[in-house]
Order: C-alpha cells, then sequence, then structure tokens
C-alpha cells in the first residue's frame, strides 16, 4: 500500500469500517510511514472533537459553534494551500433552518472528514520518506553522471529485481578515466563483468567477490533511494542539517539541501538533490566540496527514464565485439604470476622481467598468460613484427598514477629490432596489478 492509497481510507480506518485485509494494510503502512502518521493523528484529532461536539449539540442548542468550529478548520486548511471554498459558506446558511440542521452537522462532519483526507493526499507537506518509498517501485534506471572538470560524462543503465538488489548493470567509461585503454564499456550481468576496451580490440571476462563488491556498491551509490537514507540517517544522527524548499509552483522543483556538520574526509560536504513534486522522484543530485569558505560543485549526477524497461540487449556485448577481438576469460583460467614471498614491488617487477623474457624466447602463450591471460595468437600479432633481443633493465616499481587502479607502475627498456633496425623500445607506463578472483597472483594490465 502507498501512501495515496493509505490516506484516502484513513477515515474508514478511524471509524472502523475497514475490511480486516484493509486495515492490516494501513496499520503495516503506518507503521513505515512518518507522514501518514502524521496524517492519522491530525484527522483523529478533528474527529473526535466533531464527535465531542455532536454530542454536546444533542443536549444543547450549539449547533453554531460546531459549524463555526468546521469552518474555521476548513478554512484555515483552505488558506494554507491558497484556495477558497465557498460551498461551506453555503452550507452554514442553510443549516439555519430547523428542518436541515440536525441532519446538515452530520453530512458536514463526514465532508469535513473526506475533505481534510483530500486535502492531505494532494497537498502533503515534503518529507525525505516519499522520496525513498517512490524509489522502493524503481526496476529500471539510466543516469549521466558530469564531473565538472571534464567534458564527457560517464553513462549508466541498471536493472534492479524485484527484491531491488542489482540484476544487470552497463556503464559507458570516457576515455579521459584510463587514457591508456581509452573509452570502455563494461556490463555487469551474472555476477560476471565484461569489459570492452575498443582501442585494444579486447575482450575481458571478470568474476570474483572483490569485482563483485564493487559493482554492487557503485549501484548502491548510483540508487536514489539508497542515496536519499543515506541523507535521512545522516540528518537522525545530527551529522547533516536539511533544508527542503517546496515550491508553490507545482511545475516547479523541490530542492534539498544536505550540508555536513562533521569534520571528515568524505568526499562531499554538501548534497543537493531535485525532487518532482508529483513524482517524488529524484530529478538529479549535485555533489559539492567544501574549499575555504566555498562550496565547488565537484559532480552532477542526472535521472531519466525511470521504470522504462531497457531492452535486454544493452546487458549483452554481443553485438558490439569485432569478430576478431581478442577474448580474455579470467574466469577460466590461471593469469599472471604466484607472488609468494616476494612484497608487492618485487612481484610486480618480476612479472614484467618474465613477460620480456617469454617475448625474447617467441613464448607467446607465456607472455600472454602473464599479460591478462591474453590468447597466444593476440601477443603474436601484437609484437611477433619485432624482435626482442635483451632487457637494458627493469624497475624499480612505483605506484601507479591512477590509485583506482590499485597497481604499480614498472618502468622499463629493452632492446628490439624491427625493420632490420635495432633499437631500445622505453615502457614509461607498464602497469602490473593482482588479478581479480585469484588472490596472489599478479599481471600486467596496460601501458604497452
Amino acid at each position: 500500500m502507498n501512501c495515496a492509497e493509505c490516506k484516502e481510507i484513513l477515515v474508514g480506518h478511524i471509524e472502523g469500517l475497514l475490511e480486516d485485509s484493509q486495515k492490516q494494510a494501513v496499520e503495516s503502512h503506518l507503521k513505515t510511514c512518518p507522514p501518514c502518521r502524521a496524517e492519522l493523528a491530525q484527522i483523529t484529532t478533528l474527529h473526535d472533537r466533531l464527535a465531542a461536539n455532536g454530542k454536546n449539540l444533542a443536549q444543547r442548542n450549539l449547533e453554531n459553534r460546531v459549524l463555526d468550529r468546521i469552518l474555521k478548520e476548513q478554512n484555515l486548511r483552505l488558506k494554507r494551500v491558497n484556495k477558497t471554498y465557498t460551498p461551506l459558506q453555503l452550507w452554514r446558511n442553510i443549516v439555519k433552518t430547523q428542518i436541515t440542521k440536525f441532519a446538515a452537522v452530520a453530512v458536514i462532519i463526514i465532508v469535513a472528514g473526506l475533505l481534510i483526507t483530500f486535502l492531505g493526499t494532494s497537498e502533503p507537506a515534503y518529507a525525505l520518506a516519499q522520496t525513498i518509498e517512490a524509489s522502493h517501485s524503481i526496476r529500471y534506471l539510466h543516469m549521466v553522471n558530469y564531473v565538472a572538470s571534464q567534458d564527457e560524462p560517464m553513462e549508466f543503465w541498471v536493472e534492479f529485481d524485484s527484491g531491488g538488489q542489482l540484476k544487470n548493470m552497463r556503464l559507458h567509461k570516457p576515455a579521459w578515466m584510463e587514457p591508456d585503454d581509452g573509452a570502455t564499456v563494461i556490463v555487469w550481468k551474472d555476477n560476471k563483468m565484461q569489459v570492452w576496451i575498443k582501442k585494444k580490440n579486447f575482450l575481458v571476462t571478470l568474476k570474483d567477490e572483490e569485482v563483485a563488491a564493487q559493482v554492487l556498491k557503485q549501484a548502491e551509490q548510483l540508487d536514489p533511494k539508497f542515496a536519499v537514507e543515506r541523507l535521512r540517517r545522516e540528518q537522525e544522527l545530527g551529522n547533516a542539517e536539511v533544508d527542503v524548499e517546496v515550491p508553490t509552483d507545482k511545475a516547479e522543483l523541490i530542492v534539498v539541501t544536505a550540508t555536513s556538520l562533521k569534520e571528515d574526509d568524505s568526499p562531499f560536504q554538501r548534497m543537493i538533490l531535485f525532487v518532482d513534486q508529483a513524482t517524488k522522484l529524484v530529478n538529479s543530485v549535485e555533489a559539492y566540496k567544501l574549499e575555504g569558505d566555498e562550496y565547488r560543485k565537484v559532480v552532477t549526477l542526472e535521472y531519466y527514464d525511470y521504470n522504462q524497461p531497457i531492452d535486454a540487449k544493452m546487458f549483452s556485448l554481443d553485438q558490439e565485439v569485432s569478430p576478431d577481438a581478442a577474448e580474455i576469460d579470467q574466469t577460466a583460467q590461471e593469469v599472471g604470476l604466484a607472488q609468494g614471498t616476494l612484497s608487492d614491488e618485487e612481484i610486480a617487477v618480476e612479472v614484467a622481467r618474465q613477460f620480456f623474457e617469454a617475448l625474447i624466447a617467441q613464448d607467446y602463450a607465456s607472455a600472454g598468460r602473464l599479460f591478462e591471460g591474453m590468447p597466444a595468437d593476440f601477443i603474436k600479432k601484437q609484437f611477433g613484427s619485432m624482435r626482442f633481443l635483451r632487457i637494458v633493465s627493469v624497475g624499480p616499481a612505483g605506484p601507479h598514477p591512477i590509485p583506482e587502479t590499485q597497481g604499480l607502475v614498472v618502468p622499463s627498456i629493452v632492446e628490439v629490432e624491427k625493420d632490420g633496425q635495432i633499437s631500445e623500445w622505453k615502457l614509461e607506463r607498464l602497469g602490473v596489478r593482482q588479478v581479480h578472483g585469484q588472490p596472489g597472483r599478479w599481471t600486467i594490465f596496460g601501458g604497452i
């Protein structure tokens, strides 16, 4: 049961007129919905007041006072929403006749309750709980994430199952995120992640608990209901100040500004949510970082196509990957080199060294296993046009310039012969990292 359905039958609930199934549904909804509980309390108060006045009316001639109170209550509520309702005053004149006054009082009591319910349904005070509830029914989302310092955004398509858990996700990563790889398409489906790197013409399939956790965390950060739930939790803990602006023009967006009240290392100190008044769904989110005394916008996340079914083809790369692409399935083979007792820096240097030794021996299968599990034919196609003569230097290893890779850079120089010319090939950004889903093993992942 949603808020609109609950509020529609609150008067019947108070009067004890609902069937058992309706009563149970209302009570269940009220347990988790503060706005509806507040509405129930308001209607109950007025209901009790009118009932008490009705009893007095039977004993004393106080019908005019009862009606005055009804009119006062309704006029006050109508004034709050900038409406007028002249029929109430007409009713006040009609019941002056002795014949109709008692019947009219009963009718007005009923109409008053219905009117309060109607007003409460169409003109509710906005609360974060409304957006959380509205978002729980979302199965499909299309999002665009703009980073302030970049022109090209990230783009996501997400499908949730009936329980609200991530089912499928597609991500378009722009080239600026990983210049060595260029623009990348990532698809998450059946607990596997496939990465299509068009620039390098290869498709990588990954599956492990760490990758799954990262993908699920990413989906949770993108899901508006989780974002709003975190915001409300921070408000309840006193960690954030939340300001809500509800425009009188219903076509305009509700603006929810959450400002952190604690000093921490979180990436954003202010979040601004723009919420549709009709659906209570988030249209966009802006994230700000406090620099000195000013808040600088860092990220804008826009939401499109709520609950618009996404074509299943969006979560498959079969029709996009070129027929001659190298397909690397790290779930079906042992990749890289075991670390053993070596330090991270030592194993990174050793992986690079054995990779070049395999190329010198023209052992393309071994070189491929050390390079993300690449097929031997792909390695031969990439490097077979030149002859590797000797290793000039490898290392020392240092941190990768992009921390998110969790890898190391191993600067290397090898002597090669191509078209009869001998030269030194310098690789200043050769990247080595741990293999996804294969603990303790390291592989080359880029920089060549």
